[in-house]
This record gives structure tokens, C-alpha cells and sequence, in this order.
């Protein structure tokens, strides 16, 4: 009988927790995700959720040449990749703004894109666009109910565009739209709340070349709306989680496929008493802003997540006795993106035997810039 997908076979030297990353599980989603986006042209996949220079070449790899970040750490990383198109989803402000022309400075032969929503924003940018003799490609960050970033789509939004246009140093890339609220599980309704907000984009559209200005591109939705929002002509799409997948989407989306590629390597520490596990996998170690469950064992069963503190998590287990101190566990975390972020390499594994390690490059906010 085979091993299940996850299991190392020889343990002892491995130290835990760790997070450990299966190569082939992440290729064959990125296939997935450029099938689904129905290839690589209106494809532009976010990176934040691994920040790992091999992820981006295997997408590199795929025909995949343009991509979506939230940091200028992440802007950079993907710059030193050799990607041809960064857009930075994050509107710089503060010393953000200076060293977002430092990027440009540094990778001349790369196109980078930025977000604006206000007019404050823009005519800084034009500014120092100006002071550097550079050109600044922008898109304008639509908020369509996420209410995160973002202006409303109203007439606000099109004399906004109008100003931005008429900026002799800035390039008017065209709209951005993040819709993160829309996050049905039954796919129906999830595409009719997509499409019903996305309506508001396409109207202010019409607006907007009705005044006799140009649309060059939408960047439009995250990994829950992206298989609908491909549906729609000339949209290009921004999924971020797919590649290494968490067990929250697994639960909320079944729809969406993909295989879970990172998995948490933990052991019991302890049984402190009747019916209690405590593992290595605190706060430090997994995701914890939502509430347990906060990750999914492989090879645990009937157990309750009910404590966690900066190193220790605490299980209520029907069978403790079918459990060891130092047994080793596997498990899902259910938010994969701040996870990943505390650890400076995860672990490569590759039909049971760990090949390697990827450095998380850009977990910080600066590397060098």
C-alpha cells in the first residue's frame, strides 16, 4: 500500500513545524489556472501568497509573463525573476512612493503599474513622475462592495480617470477591481453576485469611452470570482491562492479544484492530561486570525482544536492512546497566505523525500529597495 501524497519518509532530521511544499502539486494547479483563465494572455496570478522566487518560474515556465503583488519586496523579487509586467495592487503612499520610483529606476527594462483612488495620489505621482523624467503607468482601483481600497464607480470615478489622463507624465493602464466580499459557496449565486457588482464596472466603462477616453484593460477579481470574471471579453484575471491552495477555500469553494500543494510538519509535544494532545504549531508557526479550526490534520482523527498560544496547540482527542509523544503530524492550514510568511524557507518534497528548500524572499517588506 502506497504512502498517502504528503508523508516524508525519514523524519528524524526534520525539525518542526515546518512548512513543506510539493513542486508537482504546485505545477499541475498553475496548469489549472491558466486552463481555467482560458490561457496566459488575461491571466495576471498575485504572488503574495508564497513570495518564492521558483514559484514564479514555474509560472515563468508556463508562458505566464505578467503578474500581480501587494509589496515593493514582492515587485522586486518578481523584477529579479524576469518578469515582464508588475502590477503593484497596493496604492504607494509615504516612503512607498519613493521607492516605487527607485524600482523603476533600478529595472528600466520592466513594466510596472500601480494603483491610485484619489486625486492627492495622482497628482504626487505626476509630480515625481515629472521630477524623474519618467512615465508612470497607472490603473485606477475600482471598489465595487469590498470596501477595502478603491472608488465607487460613479461620477466621481470618470472625472478621477479624466484627471489622470490629462496628466502628461502618467499612462492610464484602466481599471482595477478586486471583488474579496464575494465569497459564496454555491457557485450560482456566487456568479450572481459577481455579476450584479461587475455591472457597475461595465456602465462606468461605457461612461468612460463615452467621454471619448480609452480603456486599455480591466484587472478584475481574486481566486474565488476569477472562473467567472474569465468569462468575460478583454477582463484579465488576478486568482492568488490556487498555487499552493489552503483548506478554507477547500471548504468554501468546492467548485475550484485545485490540490492542496503546502502542508504544515508538526509534532506532539506533550499529553498533558485525559484526552489532550499539545503540538508545536503555535501562533508563531500558522495563520490564527480566524477561529478554530485553524488548521486540518491528515493523520489525526476525532479531535477538537481548543487552545493556541505562541508555540502550542492544544486538541481534544477521543484516542490520545493511539498517539505518542514525538509522533510526527501532517496538516492543512486552513489560510495559507500568513502562514507562509513566517517561515524564511519551506521545505521541498517530492514523492516522499525532501529535495530541497525555497527561500520566502520577499516575506519582509524590503529586501533592498
Amino acid at each position: 500500500m502506497s504512502a498517502p501524497w504528503y508523508q516524508i519518509r525519514t523524519t528524524e532530521n526534520v525539525i518542526s513545524p515546518s512548512l513543506l511544499v510539493y513542486p508537482k502539486r504546485i505545477e499541475k494547479n498553475i496548469l489549472k489556472m491558466i486552463d481555467i483563465a482560458g490561457g496566459t494572455d488575461f491571466l495576471r496570478p498575485h504572488i503574495k501568497t508564497y513570495k518564492m522566487a521558483e514559484v514564479i518560474q514555474l509560472q515563468l515556465k508556463h508562458g505566464i509573463h505578467q503578474f500581480k503583488c501587494a509589496t515593493i519586496a514582492e515587485a522586486e523579487l518578481l523584477a529579479e525573476c524576469g518578469a515582464q509586467d508588475v502590477l503593484l495592487a497596493m496604492q504607494p503612499v509615504g516612503a512607498n512612493v519613493d521607492r516605487f520610483f527607485a524600482l523603476l529606476k533600478a529595472y528600466p527594462k520592466i513594466k510596472f503599474s500601480t494603483l491610485v483612488d484619489n486625486h492627492q495620489t495622482v497628482t504626487n505621482i505626476n509630480n515625481l513622475a515629472d521630477k524623474n523624467k519618467v512615465t508612470v503607468s497607472l490603473f485606477l482601483d475600482i471598489n465595487n462592495g469590498m470596501n477595502r481600497t478603491g472608488i465607487w464607480p460613479s461620477e466621481e470615478a470618470l472625472e478621477l480617470y479624466k484627471t489622470m489622463t490629462a496628466c502628461s507624465n502618467i499612462l492610464v493602464k484602466g481599471l482595477h477591481v478586486y471583488d474579496g466580499h464575494i465569497r459564496i459557496t454555491n457557485f450560482d449565486e456566487r456568479k450572481k453576485q459577481c455579476d450584479a457588482a461587475f455591472e457597475l464596472v461595465i456602465q462606468l466603462k461605457r461612461n468612460i469611452e463615452s467621454s471619448g477616453l480609452k480603456i486599455d484593460t480591466i484587472v478584475a477579481g481574486g481566486t474565488p470570482s476569477f472562473p467567472i470574471h474569465s468569462k468575460r471579453a478583454g477582463i484579465v484575471v488576478s486568482p492568488g491562492t490556487p498555487l499552493l491552495w489552503d483548506q478554507g477555500y477547500t471548504n468554501l469553494f468546492p467548485d475550484l479544484t485545485f490540490l492542496p500543494a503546502a502542508v504544515l510538519f508538526s509534532r506532539i509535544i506533550s499529553k498533558p492530561n485525559t484526552n489532550l494532545l499539545c503540538l508545536d504549531l503555535g501562533h508563531k508557526s500558522v495563520a490564527s486570525e480566524m477561529q478554530f479550526p485553524r488548521v486540518q490534520f491528515l493523520n489525526v482523527d476525532n479531535y477538537t482544536q481548543i487552545g493556541h498560544s505562541e508555540e502550542h496547540l492544544v486538541l481534544s482527542c477521543d484516542n490520545t492512546d493511539a498517539y505518542h509523544v514525538g509522533d510526527v503530524t501532517y496538516s492543512i492550514p486552513y489560510h495559507i497566505c500568513p502562514t507562509v510568511t513566517k517561515y524564511k524557507e519551506v521545505l521541498t518534497v517530492n514523492d516522499g523525500e525532501i529535495i530541497g528548500a525555497y527561500k520566502v524572499i520577499a516575506r519582509d517588506h524590503k529586501t533592498n529597495i
